[in-house]
């Protein structure tokens, strides 16, 4: 039971998840405390609202809403997003698109048994076994 276990935690991708998590959190920490120092700040002085919303609220009926609480957490949402997009994804998306190698694409035909997209190379359908002729795929050099 306990080798089980220690299998399961060993594998790298419960590991790498494991580190991602750890990371994620304290990466939320600092963006969470960039647009609390700075950039809500910043969005009140545009909007007049002197950059705090928290003690923002409405009344209907003797019942109080804090919306501005909500607010400050959306600004964090979007603001999160926006750092994680152009700092993160976007980079190592280009940085992937660069750098790794892009695989072929191998060309395909319809199976003339099941219609299913096979390589033209193939001798035999993966879906239905049929046998069918491959065509020639030329060589490149």
């Amino acid at each position: 039971m306990l080798k089980g276990f220690r299998d399961f935690m060993m594998r790298g991708n419960v590991v790498d998840m494991g580190v991602g998590i750890v990371i994620g959190a304290a990466f939320t920490g600092v963006v969470n405390g960039f647009v609390k120092a700075f950039l809500t700040p910043l969005v009140g002085v545009v909007t007049g609202a002197a950059g705090d919303y928290s003690s923002k609220t409405f009344t209907v009926a003797n019942v109080k809403f804090p919306y501005g609480e909500f607010v400050n957490t959306m600004i964090s949402f979007v603001l999160t997003a926006a750092v994680l997009y152009f700092c993160v994804v976007l980079p190592v998306t280009k940085a992937s698109a660069r750098y790794l190698p892009k695989k072929p694409k191998t060309p395909k035909r319809p199976c003339p048994e099941c219609l299913t997209e096979i390589p033209e190379a193939a001798s035999r359908c993966s879906a239905c076994t049929a046998q069918v002729h491959p065509v020639a795929v030329p060589v490149q050099h």
